[in-house]
């Protein structure tokens, strides 16, 4: 097959691309600023050379066909690609550019963003866009739209970059006003409480048990949470205990909302930015790695 069919213009690609998003010629013109028969004309050139019809046409109003539909599906991922490639190739001018950045929601917004001034004040020409995700192990899908992620996990991560930030401890944690008794508690009182806990960790509370070798058959579950950030307000509430990550409750426990019950235990999980290999060189990112690392941990 003629490489040339298989590859035609950007021209053609993008005029095809506007137009199935809108449905219209006329607003693919205005949105690329050309004649709405300019875009009809490239429209029909790319059909020409494809051999296929990618739109219905009634009168004046357009339909993608199923060829069209899937056409627009791949297409619209790979522009979307090569337009982020260019941002980023054009980043490296200044040293300056956007950076996407998925975090934890809860991490992000307890821990990182009160600290995103300091990194504001020293690269005032960068902008960092954070998204909040929950960010399984697998992080791959987390990743394809993404420059870099602050997420949880073993630090294993083929094809990826990893820098350990610190260890996750997890504080059993509750209300001194809800829980007047927390001074005499023991392990083993536990128990008696509703036992709040993340569905992402269901096991969580079962380890904590085993290792202070206490038989968990007779834990009082509680409500389960997406996210840490809701489990800790409904531990403050006084609707239960929690097992959280240390890093998370800082603010709560210093300021008395929140007691510590026994001290922290080690989690099998660590916090790290990660970043897959291609982006290794990203102006933005190796600015916001070299901050990020910079910053005062309490554990690595």
């Amino acid at each position: 097959m003629n490489p040339r069919r298989l590859t035609p213009s950007m021209s053609l690609l993008v005029a095809f691309e506007a137009a199935s998003r809108h449905c219209s010629f006329t607003k693919a013109a205005e949105e690329l600023a050309l004649t709405q028969s300019a875009v009809s004309r490239q429209v029909q050139t790319l059909e020409a050379q494809l051999e296929i019809q990618l739109f219905r046409r009634e009168g004046r109003k357009i339909e993608l066909t199923a060829a069209g539909a899937l056409y627009q599906h791949e297409l619209t991922a790979a522009l979307g690609r090569i337009r982020s490639a260019t941002l980023q190739t054009i980043s490296y001018k200044n040293d300056g550019g956007p950076l996407n950045l998925a975090v934890l929601p809860t991490l992000g917004s307890k821990w990182l963003l009160p600290r995103m001034h300091e990194f504001y004040a020293k690269h005032p020409a960068i902008l960092v866009h954070i998204h909040s995700r929950i960010i399984r192990e697998d992080i791959q899908s987390s990743t394809q739209d993404m420059n870099a992620i602050i997420c949880a996990g073993s630090g294993e991560w083929p094809g990826y970059i990893s820098h350990k930030l610190l260890t996750e401890k997890l504080v059993v944690v509750a209300s001194p006003a809800a829980l007047p008794e927390y001074r005499s508690m023991s392990p083993a009182n536990v128990a008696e409480h509703a036992l709040l806990n993340v569905v992402s960790r269901p096991s969580a509370w079962s380890d904590w048990f085993d290792r202070h070798n206490i038989d968990h058959t007779n834990m009082r579950s509680g409500p389960s949470f997406e996210f840490t950030a809701h489990l800790i307000q409904a531990v403050s509430a006084g609707i239960g205990i929690g097992l959280v990550p240390e890093i998370l409750v800082q603010d709560e426990l210093k300021s008395g909302d929140l007691v510590a019950l026994f001290e922290p235990m080690d989690s099998d999980r660590s916090y790290y930015l990660v970043y897959a290999t291609r982006y290794q060189h990203l102006p933005s990112l190796n600015a916001f790695s070299t901050w990020l690392l910079s910053l005062p941990f309490p554990d690595k």
